[in-house]
């Protein structure tokens, strides 16, 4: 136990020294998935295991060095020694089932010469107490025969410049194969069913990837309709992907001399309110940072509770008010807290959250 931290210092150190060697041009591995969705499965069906594969796709060789589990409950083995240009490596996982009826997801992390920053994989799926048919796990949010657990999905984080892939469990809940297309899709959204056709009684996985727009940040839903079978469904799904700067673009000297956000409050109280009148809502910023400070965006939870004016870059050193309007009429009745998001231009507060709260009568 005693060796531990230095041993694993050491292979930081060796990891790093490696990466550096070949940081100069893209990361020289390619993956065949970097997530694993098992799905809805039991308790009763025990480990269950999964392998990913990474392809050498650059010049030189490169070696896995270490695969870190987030939990005792996942174990890991993978290829050792060099993985020549072109030749293949895996990392075969076993998620122990043993925690019962709940829903799961572990994440591996591996460092691999050659590559910049570690790798996430992830390990996912739903157990529960005993199996249960398509159509209880599938027929809540159904269109047609698709069916569906949700039909607005959240894709997470996407820095500028890059995309974001997120997979989700369908099934087919009729007696016969379904082929499903898209249609008005949205533009930087691509999804797509495998396999398809989904054959009747099965499940299938739906991937979606979406790309980052330049000026697009914050949150921003995209849309796109099934046709099933040649019919164009009657709602479309939607994913959702929250845009933020890419800070790993920007130099060590960009960095220290960024923008820094610091509210005087990060809830606004406005109390009691009986009469249904707009509620002003004020949030003042510092910006502690030695550039402008700039929002990109302000998302808020309801429509109720919208930006009012706009949002003026911030001078390193001096204040700025943010005021938002609150319309209680079209709140529920009773006591309330809505956040308010804003994507900022800030690498040490990126996303800052602030939150309106209060009892309407």
């Amino acid at each position: 136990m005693t060796n531990f931290v230095p041993m694993k210092s050491l292979f930081l150190s060796i990891w790093a020294a490696f990466s550096l060697a070949f940081s100069a041009g893209e990361e020289p591995v390619a993956w065949d998935k970097t997530v694993h969705d098992f799905g809805d499965v039991s308790v009763q069906d025990g480990p269950l295991s999964c392998t990913f594969t990474l392809t050498n796709t650059g010049t030189q060789p490169v070696s896995i060095f270490e695969v870190v589990s987030s939990c005792g409950c996942t174990d890991v083995k993978w290829s050792r020694g060099k993985i020549q240009p072109g030749e293949t490596g895996t990392i075969s996982a076993t998620y122990k089932n043993e925690d019962g009826p709940m829903p799961f997801d572990k994440t591996l992390t591996v460092y691999i010469s050659g590559v910049k920053r570690p790798v996430v994989l992830r390990l996912r799926g739903v157990v529960h107490e005993k199996k249960k048919s398509l159509a209880e796990l599938y027929g809540a949010q159904k269109l047609g025969t698709f069916g569906l657990k949700e039909r607005s999905i959240q894709a997470g984080t996407l820095k500028q410049g890059l995309s974001v892939s997120e997979t989700a469990q369908v099934a087919n809940l009729g007696k016969a194969p379904l082929k499903v297309s898209f249609a008005d899709v949205s533009d930087n959204l691509s999804v797509s069913v495998s396999p398809n056709p989904i054959p009747a009684g099965k499940t299938a996985t739906l991937a979606m990837t979406v790309k980052s727009a330049p000026g697009v940040y914050g949150r921003h839903t995209y849309r796109a309709t099934p046709v099933l079978n040649g019919r164009k469904a009657s709602a479309p799904l939607e994913i959702t992907a929250w845009t933020q700067e890419n800070f790993a673009l920007w130099s060590e000297e960009e960095r220290a001399k960024a923008a820094l956000p610091y509210f005087d409050q990060s809830t606004f109280n406005f109390g009691v309110v009986r009469d249904g009148k707009p509620i002003e809502v004020r949030f003042t910023v510092t910006n502690r940072g030695k550039s402008p400070l700039h929002f990109f965006k302000a998302d808020t939870e309801t429509p109720a509770l919208v930006l009012k004016g706009g949002m003026e870059d911030v001078a390193p050193g001096k204040k700025a008010t943010l005021v938002f309007t609150l319309d209680p009429s079209q709140i529920k009745k009773g006591e309330t807290v809505i956040m308010i998001s804003l994507t900022s231009n800030a690498p040490l507060r990126p996303l800052v959250n602030l939150f309106v709260a209060g009892e309407i009568k």
